[in-house]
């Protein structure tokens, strides 16, 4: 298993049905599912972080609501 590790405290309070993820500019975005052929709705930004991102590393939402990563699983055989 990969080791995780925050890297920005954000405390966002997470809804079900809804997609949360760290966007281009290093902040958390929140998007509704598309279930159903229903079409998703526009992303909206919910909290800013300004989290620089590096090459080789997945940057998500985890369980806390706040900005986490881990190493990418590249090359394997």
């Amino acid at each position: 298993m990969a080791k995780k590790e925050k890297v920005a405290k954000a405390g966002v309070k997470k809804t079900p049905g809804n997609l949360y993820y760290v966007d281009k500019q290093g902040d958390i975005a929140e998007v509704k599912m598309a279930r159903g052929g229903k079409r998703k709705g526009t992303p909206k930004k919910i909290a800013k972080t300004g989290v620089k991102k590096e090459k080789g590393y997945l940057y998500f939402v985890d369980k806390d609501g706040d900005v986490g990563r881990t190493k990418m699983a590249r090359g394997r055989k």
